[in-house]
């Protein structure tokens, strides 16, 4: 017995590299890879798989079925798959409401964006959260469908949802066992207000760019997250707008790690076309690639996706953020479920770089 709970926690282990679908890198395929039974040792009918009874975790929320039914609908294929389409929505929507705080589509919106997520009136939709506001009410607090968000002052959540995913003797995640777990963030997380520099004046009119990925290694990701963007500006497009006129958005590729040109091309056409607010992108290096670019052209970049620490800390001039949560967040879920399962013995086999050496050193903590 003991010797196959040491072959469970490394199998467990194993799984955050196959079921994390938090965005630090490009190693995510192996999730597309595992998640439909696409590996060597598949099941045949009649036998139980390799991977039956291996358990991870990754961030994910336990969406609505309406929802789902609403990015289905937004013309894209996704394949039965809604990773960070909530959060895609749930960053579009912040924005836009940052936008109607601040009264302006300039740099000063980023000073609002965490602190319509925190410590004010409770609010879950744009339209109701924009009434507060133009009301009088202008200190809100927007709890989305990712999850409440509660932004820290580096711009990043201190509350987020895990879902801790099983195979089954079909060598496939079953929804149905799917347990779901909500994470803080330690109190040094929750830093104080990073400052906003900046002068780039806005025009009256919000444009979003999108910075997700199309084409590479995370085009599976594309689908659900470009719907979440398409929904969040149909929602807040038909409640009125913030300032007064409706969103534009121009949509672009980030590809992915491997691919830099792509998103160096997308972020300069959209930088020249005047976008307020880029969401994206996917991968925490591919967003490392150009956020200097786009942080110094006075634009606020938003990721539904990324989850490096290096982005925690970074010199973003106060105009990054992201509703994914940090690494930090996901070791004290894994803890949690090395102990529920009584183990007390593991062995660690992670990526040799800050995705995955960053979340072996918070697991141990």
């Amino acid at each position: 017995m003991q010797h196959r709970k040491r072959l469970q926690v490394l199998a467990l282990l194993v799984g955050v590299t196959l079921l994390a679908a938090a965005c630090s890198d490009d190693n995510k395929t192996s999730t597309a890879a595992a998640s439909s039974g696409a590996s060597s040792g598949a099941a045949k009918p009649g036998q139980k798989g390799a991977l039956d009874g291996m358990r991870g975790t990754t961030p994910l929320v336990d969406l609505p079925a309406d929802f789902k039914t609403k990015l289905a609908a937004q013309g894209l294929d996704l394949q039965n798959t809604y990773n960070y389409g909530a959060e895609s929505y749930d960053a579009t929507v912040v924005i836009a409401l940052a936008a109607e705080a601040a009264g302006t589509d300039g740099v000063d919106m980023a000073k609002q964006v965490n602190q319509v997520t925190r410590g004010g009136t409770k609010c879950t939709s744009y339209q109701q959260c924009d009434q507060l506001i133009k009301g009088g009410t202008k200190d809100i607090d927007y709890d989305g469908v990712s999850g409440s968000l509660e932004f820290s002052g580096n711009g990043e959540p201190t509350v987020a949802s895990y879902g801790v995913q099983q195979f089954n003797a079909q060598d496939k995640i079953d929804d149905a066992d799917t347990v779901f777990k909500t994470a803080k963030a330690p109190t040094a997380a929750d830093v104080p207000e990073v400052p906003v520099e900046g002068t780039r004046a806005g025009d009256g009119v919000l444009k979003v760019g999108t910075f997700l990925p199309v084409t590479g290694s995370l085009a599976f990701l594309g689908p659900p997250m470009i719907s979440g963007v398409r929904l969040a500006i149909a929602d807040i497009n038909a409640a009125g707008g913030p300032l007064g006129t409706n969103i534009t958005v121009e949509e672009g590729d980030s590809s992915d790690a491997q691919n830099p040109t792509v998103g160096t091309q997308t972020i300069d056409r959209e930088l020249s076309g005047n976008v307020d607010a880029i969401v994206g992108a996917a991968s925490s290096a591919v967003t490392l690639n150009v956020i200097d670019k786009v942080t110094s052209a006075g634009v606020v970049m938003f990721s539904p996706a990324n989850t490096s620490k290096k982005l925690s800390t970074y010199p973003d001039k106060g105009l990054y953020f992201r509703d994914a949560p940090s690494d930090i967040l996901q070791g004290q879920v894994l803890g949690e479920v090395v102990t529920e399962d009584n183990v007390s013995t593991v062995g660690l086999l992670v990526l040799n770089d800050a995705y995955g050496t960053g979340l072996a050193d918070d697991f141990t903590t």
